[in-house]
Order: C-alpha cells, then sequence, then structure tokens
C-alpha cells in the first residue's frame, strides 16, 4: 500500500504542484493583510513607548527607554516577517511588483553582508526595514501619528548613520598600508554612505528641525545638491565628495574623527592629483588643476588648522610656517586680489611638492606641471648648466630657497 501510494502521488506531481500554487495565490493577500495589521499594531505601539520616553522625567527614563527598546525590536521583527512572508513569497509565486522584486533583492544585499560583517549588518538592517516601512506610514496613516512617526525616524536613522559610520572609521584605523586596495574600498563606503544619508535623511531632517547647526550646513546641502542631477564625470565626483566631507565635519564629528577625515582629504587630493597629470585636454586639465588648488585650501585651513596632535614634531613646524605664510598672503587679498591669488597659488604648489616627492606614488608627471606653474610665475627659473659632456642642461631653479628644482 505504501509503495502504491508513492506511486500515484509521483503520478499526479504536476496536478498536486498547479493546486498548491493556486492555493498559495489565493491566500497571500490575505497573509499580507495579517502581516499589515501586525505592523500597524507595533509601529503604533512602539510609537507611543518612544512618545513616553521622551516626555519622561528622570526618574522614570530609564524604565521607559527599555520599555522603548523592547517595542523598537518587536516592530522590526514584524518588518523582518514581512518581507519573507508576505514579499518573498510574492517574488516566488511571480506576483511581486518591481517595487518589491527590488526590496527583496536590497534585503538579500543587506543580510549578505551577516557573515563576515556583522556589525554593518545589523546596523544596515535596521536602516533596510525602517526604509521599507516609511513609505507605507507617509501614504496610509494619519498625520498626528505620522508626524510622531517622522521624528522618530530621523533620530533613529541619525544614530544607524552614526554606528555604520563610526565602524567603517575603526576599520580605516586598523588598517597600516595608507593606500591599499582594502582602504580604498572603505573610502568608498565612507563617501557612499554620507550620500546616502544627503540625499535621503538630510532634507527630511533640515525641514523638521531649527537648530544652529542645520543653519550652518544649508550653503553645503546648496553645492550639493547641484550634484544631484545628471551624469557625473571624474571631476564632479570628486568635488561631490568633498561638499560630502565638509558636511561631514559639521554632522558626524565623532563618527569621523578628524584622523579619519583627514586621511579621506588625502584620498581625495591623490584623486585629484591622478586626474591633473593623466588628462590630456589643456583645458580640462586646468579645471582639475583649479579643483586640486582648493582641495589644498580646504584640506589646510578647514582641517589641519583644528589639528592638535601630530605625528612628529617635524610635520608640526612644517605646518606652522605654511601657516604663517598663508596669513601674511591673506592680508593681500583686499589690497591685491590678483597678488593674493598668485601668491597663494605658489605656497600650495610648494608645499605639495614637498609632500608628494618621496611618496611611493609616481607623481613625476603633476610635480613637472607644477614647475612649469611656478615658472610662470616667476617662482622659479630656467639656467643653463654645463655638463662634462660639453652639453648645455637646462634646469629649474627655485628662486625662494636657491636650490635646484
Amino acid at each position: 500500500m505504501e509503495e502504491k501510494s508513492l506511486r500515484i502521488t509521483g503520478a499526479n506531481t504536476t496536478f498536486f504542484n498547479k493546486l498548491t500554487n493556486t492555493l498559495t495565490r489565493m491566500l497571500i493577500p490575505t497573509k499580507i493583510g495579517i502581516n499589515s495589521m501586525k505592523i500597524t499594531l507595533k509601529r503604533n505601539s512602539m510609537i507611543k513607548a518612544y512618545d513616553n520616553y521622551k516626555q519622561a522625567t528622570d526618574e522614570k527614563k530609564v524604565e521607559l527607554e527599555k520599555k522603548y527598546e523592547e517595542s523598537y525590536t518587536a516592530y522590526l521583527e514584524t518588518l523582518d516577517k514581512y518581507v519573507m512572508d508576505s514579499i518573498y513569497k510574492k517574488v516566488k509565486n511571480g506576483t511581486a511588483s518591481d517595487f518589491e522584486r527590488d526590496a527583496l533583492s536590497r534585503y538579500y544585499q543587506v543580510t549578505s553582508l551577516k557573515e563576515n560583517e556583522y556589525n554593518e549588518y545589523k546596523y544596515r538592517k535596521q536602516k533596510y526595514l525602517l526604509e521599507l516601512d516609511k513609505e507605507t506610514v507617509e501614504n496610509t496613516t494619519k498625520e498626528k501619528i505620522k508626524d510622531k512617526y517622522i521624528h522618530f525616524y530621523i533620530e533613529k536613522m541619525d544614530l544607524l548613520y552614526r554606528s555604520i559610520l563610526k565602524n567603517y572609521s575603526i576599520k580605516i584605523a586598523d588598517t597600516t598600508d595608507k593606500f591599499d586596495t582594502e582602504k580604498e574600498n572603505i573610502y568608498n563606503k565612507i563617501f557612499y554612505t554620507l550620500d546616502e544619508y544627503a540625499t535621503s535623511i538630510l532634507p527630511i531632517k533640515m525641514d523638521i528641525e531649527e537648530s544652529k547647526n542645520i543653519e550652518e550646513i544649508k550653503e553645503d546641502y546648496e553645492k550639493y545638491e547641484s550634484y544631484s542631477v545628471g551624469k557625473l564625470d571624474t571631476k564632479d565626483i570628486i568635488e561631490k565628495n568633498a561638499i560630502l566631507l565638509s558636511l561631514s565635519r559639521k554632522l558626524f564629528t565623532h563618527s569621523i574623527p578628524l584622523v579619519v577625515a583627514e586621511q579621506c582629504y588625502e584620498k581625495l587630493l591623490k584623486d585629484t592629483r591622478i586626474l591633473v597629470q593623466d588628462t590630456k585636454m589643456a583645458v580640462k586639465r586646468e579645471i582639475a588643476y583649479v579643483l586640486l588648488m582648493n582641495l589644498i585650501e580646504e584640506y589646510n585651513v578647514k582641517l589641519l588648522s583644528t589639528k592638535v596632535y601630530w605625528e612628529t614634531m617635524q610635520e608640526k613646524d612644517n605646518y606652522k610656517k605654511f601657516w604663517d605664510k598663508y596669513k601674511k598672503i591673506s592680508k593681500l587679498k583686499e589690497e591685491n586680489f590678483d597678488e593674493y591669488k598668485k601668491q597663494k597659488e605658489v605656497l600650495f604648489i610648494k608645499d605639495d611638492i614637498r609632500k608628494i616627492k618621496n611618496q611611493k606614488f609616481d607623481y613625476s608627471r603633476i610635480i613637472k606641471y607644477y614647475k612649469r606653474k611656478l615658472l610662470d610665475y616667476g617662482a622659479i627659473r630656467q639656467i643653463k648648466n654645463t655638463c662634462k659632456s660639453d652639453k648645455n642642461y637646462k634646469g629649474n631653479i627655485d628662486i625662494e630657497n636657491k636650490v635646484v628644482a
């Protein structure tokens, strides 16, 4: 009887599969409805707990914070179950929308981090689930609930982004080689995360918050917005990343400490130097060169001027000499702008040559380009030197420092 039963079942596999699939398709809307109701209940409970916690006195703060964290965890678990019970089954049965297929794809991207990047995984999974539910909240909930949810959402997202960026900062500190492949990857992740935040969180935050910090970032954010449309070339990407880094100094000071921000600037400077020396067209090369000068100034004025701890006294002394010259040149700005611009550029070029001439990376072409600039400005001059072969050799000499360039 057992053999006969197995044989009959095997003969009708196609029929039973079709029947199962049909029943599954019929039950999916019910399952989605149940999950939606659960999400709404858990979300409302979490918002209430969050509201109570934010309004609590010091005596009850710890107790209400614990209740809020518990309700937040239960809310996330319900969202996670929704993805697996509803979206996954709809994709599997071919009834999912483009949004649902994309949502499942992003879910798998996040869960793929679990094995090797657990800290990043736990922050990004929370971020993903909150983003998934935010659209539902905006489209279906009442204004009062929506307003409370958005305030919770921004606060929680701020914490998650800080945690993600802090995790990257720790990873950079743990690597030793300055520009190895692994470190390049982390830099790219930092800029990608800052870009995400500026695109999806910052506009909402600026809309609902009024603070000194928000006022300070408006100018940088307006610059960033100009890079949010159209196709960006290498120069545009570097400029956008420089703006994001500037924003991060006000938004994520502790998550991206100065030592990490310094390395991010050095990464942008390296990319820009390579762009200058690799660009063949004179006009485009000059545009890239202007960007490099702007980055050097931003790096020295906005970042290094705030640096307290230096690796060596030599570095500190070199910067002090640079800063004294920069302040002296800055006095010319109102009196003679052209002279100010020329002297500032000469200072930046000489300082950058000093920094890159002994690096492992081959900067020989940009150093040659720099020297042509110095020659044009009269900061160095070309002299003839007689060699033993009786052939004339043209070299460059630095007038100020009296050294052959």
